[in-house]
């Protein structure tokens, strides 16, 4: 471990304070349209039994959706995408993207399924994507995490050979916890830390209630931010290419179907050219 000590003077108050989002309007791309996925690709892994194994090793594989895992329905007076969760999966955009503010609501359904069957509603927003589909338990592509499951959003989960430094502190013998102030650690499948680092606080509305997801990506730098509150902040984001890191700046969006239902909506995207520095709220 290595202290954090690169971190911005803006990561100084990360905890303590969350971030006053005051886009430029103009300059917002909206990924859903509120009336169909024309600007998404599903893919669907192999079916998995009760105990998340899968039953033939063979996908449902690209844009093909038999069970409607992925549809556009009606909540609160709005079209919004529905993730079933029954099958496990994502859409993902068409186009890669980097350096840019993207932000979406999400709320919980009230479905569980398989292996995940009366657990944490799950599901996640998997950025800088790319490679092959499946690379992950059969269903996702190589990425980095930010973690969508109730009680837990904002966490960091390293997909496929992502990997990023989180500066963290420790709780019992194999927990990460986000700290500003911790020591730097690489989060990577195989590394000592292994791939999940746990955000650094709650943020979360109660079941039932929209909440407000914002990811700030500049360069190799990454900020989770839920309703407002910044949960975590990871550095040197890259991959391993042939046993080799690469740095990952870019890719698709993806947003999983991991045994919940879970609604969507407002999802857009905005390019910035450097990560935010107006702190209020403490």
């Amino acid at each position: 471990m290595k202290p954090a000590k690169l971190i911005l003077p803006l990561m100084l108050c990360a905890v303590a304070f969350g971030f006053k989002n005051t886009p430029n309007s103009d300059k917002w791309e909206q990924l859903f349209n509120g009336k169909d996925l024309t600007r998404w690709d599903t893919y669907i892994g192999p079916d998995l039994d009760d105990k998340g194994k899968p039953i033939t090793g063979t996908p449902i594989g690209l844009n093909t959706d038999p069970r409607r895992v992925f549809t556009i329905v009606k909540q609160d007076g709005d079209k919004v995408i529905r993730v079933s969760g029954e099958s496990w999966g994502a859409i993902s955009t068409k186009k890669e993207y980097a350096n840019y503010h993207l932000q979406l609501q999400f709320k919980w359904g009230a479905l569980t399924w398989g292996q995940k069957k009366g657990q944490k509603m799950d599901s996640g927003l998997l950025y800088h994507s790319g490679g092959k589909y499946g690379a992950d338990y059969g269903a996702w592509m190589r990425s980095q995490e930010f973690q969508i499951e109730q009680g837990n959003s904002g966490d960091y989960w390293g997909v496929a050979g992502g990997m990023a430094d989180i500066p963290v502190i420790r709780r019992y013998e194999k927990d990460y916890i986000y700290n500003v102030g911790g020591m730097m650690n690489t989060f990577a499948e195989g590394s000592k830390a292994g791939r999940h680092c746990i955000k650094g606080g709650n943020a979360e509305n109660p079941k039932g209630e929209w909440n407000t997801l914002d990811l700030y990506c500049n360069g190799d730098t990454s900020i989770h931010v839920i309703n407002d509150k910044v949960m975590m902040v990871l550095y040197h984001g890259r991959q391993m290419e042939n046993g080799q890191p690469q740095p990952l700046t870019k890719g698709k969006l993806q947003i999983q179907s991991e045994g919940a239902e879970v609604f969507y909506k407002g999802i857009m995207i905005q390019p910035i050219t450097q990560l935010p520095v107006e702190l209020v709220k403490q």
